[in-house]
């Protein structure tokens, strides 16, 4: 929804109806993972992107229907028929679409309070019930009223999916949903029991975006801040020294702190999504910075270096005690072997390889492997 934010709240402005489709499960390789969206307004106008162009047409067919009929579908797109020019995906997966009418002046307003929550890093989770859910890797379909929602904040939940019992339940795992951000469907009995099938809720949470720490204020900075910011984090950029931390050459950056590196960590926040980007390449920012930065659940932290700069680093990190297993996760010297030159292309290579320790991928040219794609990766 983040992409979409202009185009939905310019459409409610004008009073525009408009369907909004989204993936709710994928099977297989997919281009786009759940949560996905793709707009369609009753004019014809059309954001976002559900499946980077296979089936977009037929969502777009879909949409329209739903905006007809004010009752919204699920759809499922499996591997297309060349041969007859069918509606599908090339690349072998299955994916399920929903797609949900937004035509009332009272609707548009109930997601416009959601697009306010995301534009300001709130964390918030829609939860949405399903019509006509078929079972995962059976076809049976169960039943399910559609579109009911539930809004779920730190303050509480908003709305209902029918009844108290599944309010409870879905409340409780949109909640553990927004811990880890992540989105996904999930399958309830028709009170909210675990562990049964009879109804399926697709769960969409909006997590404030991952951070990503930039130390040291050098070109390779800037061009690792602008990607980043590319990227959808929220970008930090610090440096202890006050000519070069500066919000003129960094104007890309969410925030650019002007403090000694491990002094501004120790204080802010970082969790399992945050990635931090060592690029000080000087013993006395990189040495404190990094004890700090093993101390914390930092998901990747990547550290600029040549290769005998990182064994001096090692030598003197572990004379600060610094574990073995500690020192392991250091990725050093960051990036891919691209064969990168300059800042731009070092900043290229750092995000494959901050995006591969991510998704789990090789690393390696797609042409020299065979199976998936797209790797389902940690979250």
């Amino acid at each position: 929804m983040r992409e979409l934010l202009a185009e939905l709240r310019a459409w409610h402005e004008a009073g525009t109806p408009f369907a909004l489709a989204t993936v709710v499960s994928v099977r297989g390789s997919a281009p786009r993972a759940p949560g996905a969206m793709m707009a369609v307004t009753a004019d014809g106008a059309v954001a976002g992107s559900v499946s980077g162009g296979c089936v977009e047409g037929a969502v777009y067919e879909v949409a329209g229907e739903v905006l007809a009929s004010g009752s919204p579908q699920l759809q499922s797109y499996g591997i297309s028929d060349d041969e007859a020019f069918g509606v599908g995906l090339t690349c072998g997966g299955t994916i399920d679409v929903v797609v949900t009418p937004f035509a009332s002046a009272a609707d548009r307003a109930w997601l416009l309070g959601v697009t306010d929550s995301v534009a300001r890093g709130e964390p918030v989770a829609v939860a949405t019930l399903l019509p006509d859910a078929a079972l995962p890797d059976t076809g049976r379909n169960v039943a399910g009223q559609g579109g009911a929602r539930l809004v779920v904040r730190a303050a509480g939940a908003q709305g209902t999916l029918g009844n108290e019992g599944l309010d409870v339940a879905v409340t409780d795992d949109a909640r553990g949903l927004l811990a880890q951000g992540a989105t996904g469907r999930q399958w309830y009995g028709a009170h909210g029991e675990r562990r049964m099938q009879d109804v399926s809720v697709f769960i969409q949470t909006y997590a404030p975006p991952p951070r990503m720490l930039v130390f040291g204020a050098i070109d390779h900075a800037a061009a690792t801040a602008r990607i980043g910011s590319f990227l959808g984090y929220r970008v930090t950029v610090c440096d202890a020294r006050p000519a070069f931390a500066t919000r003129e050459r960094f104007p890309t950056a969410d925030e650019v702190v002007c403090a000694w590196p491990h002094t501004y960590l120790s204080g802010t926040d970082v969790d399992a999504r945050t990635v931090l980007c060592v690029l000080t390449h000087d013993p006395k920012f990189d040495v404190p910075l990094l004890v700090a930065a093993l101390r914390t659940p930092a998901v990747y932290i990547g550290v600029m270096g040549s290769r005998r700069t990182h064994l001096d680093r090692l030598a003197r990190l572990r004379e600060e005690g610094v574990s073995e297993a500690d020192l392991a996760r250091l990725a050093s010297p960051v990036g891919l072997d691209l064969g990168a030159r300059t800042p731009e292309e070092t900043a290229v290579s750092i995000a494959a390889e901050i995006i591969q320790h991510r998704w789990g991928g090789t690393g390696r040219p797609l042409g020299e492997l065979s199976g998936a794609i797209h790797h389902p990766g940690q979250r």
